[in-house]
């Protein structure tokens, strides 16, 4: 029989050999240009960069962390998913291609065309690299999930799971610092086809389980998971809560009721302000080449979302949720688990052989999306703050990469040493709170930039800084952070003392901050004078037209 220790640690082996000969061959391709590591000299096909747009998009937080959800949740869990696809949808028609248009290399080119540099470029960098970080926890406390379980570790391990942390963060600066933006691609390329396949692969078999017909998949959930309500909402978000005396809790089920509002926000607004999404649309050489891969690319994300359902409810209707929940507490190894018990079970060669497979492709999808989220934050320093706030525009081009490299490998060590702290967070959940940071810090000054006339300096910093402060104190005053078993500093129900300031009642912070963020925009537009609406025009021009595609944006 297969050991699927032996077999995962070959396929993992295997899969980083070869995306690594991938990463050095499109390192040593570069002429050393800004470009060439920035956007990978605009040289993609439409279809390439759908794939690569895809692949960034469906992170550890769709694979692992929504499956986990619904096994667990249900109906609440699924929420998760219609929240991504339309938060894509969002992004599509509102930010993508005048974005694209009007940039060159990062958000932070866009938003300081018709501002003063050093003060906007500064704010955009800051955002940029907050963002980046808080993604970047979910996609490694996945990659510690994950292979634990596959190598057969005790879960309770958590030195083994720093290690394997560790591991994932050296690997994402490596693609990095050695490829660029077209090592990333090709790295996420290769992962957006295998994850479609082993999704196609594990949705197949489980409707084929039940006979292709989903009520009996939902119903089996349903059953399996010992819950009346599993298929209706109110398993994890908006439901009553219960005082002591058996009576609802008006205050916590508000509380309750507003979390869902805030995580909606959050979802639906978070990805238009995503910098490792938006600056994908800067490596394909025509509008007509970045329209096309947004059609490849919610062709294949519209697609994974649907599959989603099959992944959720039958890992909760062939795995259980307290065999998925004694695995990992976030729920985080669902899918994997799912995939196991397809291929026969525990112990049994098939069972082996599709967790091991399952499980390497859920580790490309991590290491294909910390290494965009790096790039993305690395570049964003360099060439925003390095290259545009420190000299001032001018610089050397290959010093410049130079930074962005160093500004890597620190971005990485930052998010190794958090994700260590950050383990028992369900990934989907941790990558909420990403989406609600960017949607209130970064949503706001990008839409007001390409819409508004009257945006000026001040507007865009307070916005930008605003929305990010605002988010981040929430989040830290939250139950995320202290006060509870899975958080941060965690806090257990039998301890006689512990370290408690959560005093900010809900999880997500994202109906307060998002709204924040537009106010101090507005405010800050308003109480300053400065105006330049012949910049603003030939923004708008640029926006509609891509005509200063090619051109640097040095102003």
């Amino acid at each position: 029989m297969i050991d699927s220790r032996t077999l995962a640690t070959i396929l993992f082996v295997v899969f980083i050999a070869v995306t690594l000969v991938l990463v050095f061959r499109a390192g040593r391709s570069n002429k050393k240009s800004a470009s060439d590591f920035y956007d990978g000299g605009a040289s993609f096909s439409g279809f390439q960069n759908g794939l690569a747009i895809a692949g960034d998009y469906m992170s550890a937080a769709s694979f692992l962390g929504i499956a986990g959800m619904i096994a667990l949740f249900g109906y609440d869990g699924f929420l998760y998913s219609i929240g991504f696809l339309v938060a894509w949808l969002v992004a599509l028609l509102l930010v993508a291609e005048p974005l694209r248009n009007s940039g060159r290399f990062t958000m932070g080119d866009v938003l300081s065309f018709r501002m003063r540099q050093r003060p906007v470029r500064s704010a955009s960098a800051a955002s940029t690299v907050v963002v980046s970080i808080f993604y970047l926890l979910a996609q490694m406390v996945g990659a510690g999930s994950l292979v634990t379980l596959l190598l057969g570790i005790d879960p309770t391990d958590t030195n083994a799971k720093n290690v394997i942390i560790l591991v994932v963060g050296v690997l994402m600066i490596v693609y990095v610092t050695v490829g660029g933006m077209k090592g990333t691609t090709y790295v996420q390329i290769i992962k957006a086809f295998l994850l479609m396949i082993g999704a196609t692969l594990l949705t197949v078999m489980v409707l084929a389980k039940f006979g292709f017909n989903i009520s009996e998949l939902l119903g089996s959930a349903k059953a399996a998971s010992g819950s009346a309500t599993f298929l209706e909402p109110g398993g994890k978000y908006g439901k009553d809560i219960l005082d002591a005396a058996g009576n609802i809790d008006a205050f916590k089920t508000l509380m309750s009721k507003l979390d869902l509002i805030s995580l909606g926000m959050a979802l639906v607004l978070g990805t238009a302000g995503l910098p490792h999404i938006l600056i994908r649309f800067y490596t394909v050489p025509t509008a007509k080449a970045a329209r096309t891969s947004v059609n490849w690319a919610i062709g294949n994300i519209g697609f994974f979302y649907l599959m989603t359902i099959a992944l959720g409810f039958g890992a909760a209707a062939l795995v259980g949720s307290a065999k998925i929940s004694e695995a990992d507490k976030g729920g985080n190894l669902a899918a994997p688990l799912l995939a196991q018990e397809l291929g026969g079970g525990a112990g049994t060669t098939g069972g082996a052989v599709m967790l091991a497979v399952i499980g390497a492709i859920a580790f490309a999808t991590i290491l294909a999306v910390v290494a965009g989220l790096t790039l993305a934050s690395s570049s964003s320093f360099a060439h925003d703050f390095y290259a545009n706030v420190i000299k001032k525009g001018n610089v050397d081009p290959k010093k410049e990469v130079r930074v962005a490299k160093i500004a890597a490998v620190l971005i990485g060590l930052v998010a190794i040493a958090l994700a260590i702290g950050a383990q028992g967070l369900n990934v989907a959940f941790l990558v909420a709170i990403a989406f609600a940071i960017a949607a209130s810090a970064n949503l706001p000054t990008v839409l007001y930039s390409l819409f508004w006339k009257s945006f000026n300096t001040r507007g865009a910093v307070w916005a930008i800084y605003g929305g990010l402060i605002a988010a981040i104190v929430l989040l830290i005053f939250s139950g995320n952070v202290s006060g509870t078993e899975t958080s941060f500093i965690k806090c257990l129900p039998d301890a006689a003392s512990c370290v408690k300031f959560n005093y900010f009642p809900l999880n997500n912070p994202g109906i307060v901050s998002i709204p924040f963020g537009f106010f101090m925009g507005w405010l800050g537009t308003v109480t300053s004078n400065e105006r330049n609406t012949a910049k603003y025009a030939e923004l708008e021009v640029r926006s509609l037209t891509g005509a200063a595609i090619g051109k640097a944006v040095q102003h």
